[in-house]
């Protein structure tokens, strides 16, 4: 087969596309480049998303949050999302800044339906603009303005095989790594007992 390399390495689209075949005809013409009223109507309904950038230093992928809708929908082709608390390390806002490239991709619960924003932003802090997304008092320091190239929606059968939403498949945190056992095994010295005591008091206090 052309385009198969050593080990099986795939080496070409061509490749691919022997494998695949042709793309089926609803998952192209999903495709628009401004929010339909049915795509808004689910985004709004999504209170977190995937955040995903790419820089010359590499690519990121963080989680984003919020009550309610995760992002402001400005217009049809412009989204806004606040940038709220967190551990400053700005990799994604580092990233656009350099290259404005970016990737969402909305979850919504209790939905097996998941929408996907390919576009362009800008990071703003424009005073009027942070005071207009006041949570709690406060108010974020950056927003991220996306300028939507694609948006589509996903179909269900990843979040489907998963069972995302299945109570009965919920993994309960007493059997998982708590945060500070996870930097204690990046840092060996690290004092996790104090980090898991305190954290919950701190995030709540650092919520906005």
């Amino acid at each position: 087969m052309s385009g198969i390399g050593k080990e099986g390495v795939i080496t070409s689209i061509e490749g691919l596309r022997e494998i695949y075949g042709d793309s089926s005809e609803a998952s192209l013409v999903k495709v628009t480049t401004f929010l339909t009223q049915e795509y808004r109507q689910m985004i709004e309904a999504s209170p977190f998303l995937a955040f995903a950038t790419v820089g010359p230093d590499g690519m990121d992928c963080s989680p984003r949050g919020d009550l309610g809708g995760v992002v402001r929908i400005e217009n049809e082709r412009t989204l806004i999302l606040p940038d709220w608390r967190g551990n400053n390390r700005i990799d994604s806002l580092e990233n656009i800044v350099r290259d404005p490239r970016v990737a969402l991709m909305f979850l919504v619960p209790g939905s097996n339906t998941t929408m996907r924003v390919n576009g362009r932003a800008v990071v703003c802090a424009e005073p009027a603009l942070l005071e207009s997304f006041v949570m709690d008092g406060k108010h974020p320091r950056t927003v991220t303005v996306v300028t939507i190239e694609e948006v589509y929606f996903q179909c269900a059968r990843a979040l489907m095989r998963s069972q995302l939403w299945n109570p009965d498949r919920f993994v309960d945190p007493k059997n998982l790594p708590t945060p500070g056992a996870l930097l204690k095994a990046a840092k060996t010295d690290f004092d996790k007992e104090t980090y898991d005591r305190e954290w919950g008091v701190r995030a709540a206090a650092t919520m906005w």
